[in-house]
């Protein structure tokens, strides 16, 4: 589950990455260059860790990918002019204007924990 996770992921952070650049605010969210690239960049390990490298590397990636994804999340909504800054995005951020993105940031986490959490397939 976890190289498939990285693959489907990978995928699709890669082309958010891309598309960020033409469409800053897809889907109510803010798509900063600096946001783009970061998305490119995981998406490009994400799709690595799905396809040449190993389960137990995937996995692994899929822990810490799950564990900084959902930190960046809470910090999110604890500090949002803190994340706003990491991403690009114009500071002070507006009451509410990055939930969004800090909702997407912590499912996303809480999704690549549990897969990272979960036990190997079982050879045959």
């Amino acid at each position: 589950m976890a190289k498939t996770l990285c693959k489907v992921a990978g995928f699709i952070f890669v082309i958010v990455g891309l598309a960020g650049f033409a469409m800053p605010n897809l889907l109510g969210f803010h798509l900063t260059p600096i946001h783009n690239i970061i998305h490119i960049l995981t998406g490009a390990v994400a799709l690595y860790m799905g396809f040449p490298a190993s389960y137990s590397a995937a996995k692994s990636f899929c822990v810490l990918f799950g564990i900084v994804y959902l930190l960046l999340g809470i910090l999110g909504f604890v500090a949002p002019d803190t994340v706003a800054t990491v991403i690009g995005h114009p500071t002070p951020v507006p009451a509410g204007a990055l939930m969004p993105d800090n909702v997407f940031h912590a499912v996303v986490g809480i999704i690549f924990l549990a897969v990272g959490a979960m036990k190997p397939p079982a050879t045959a």
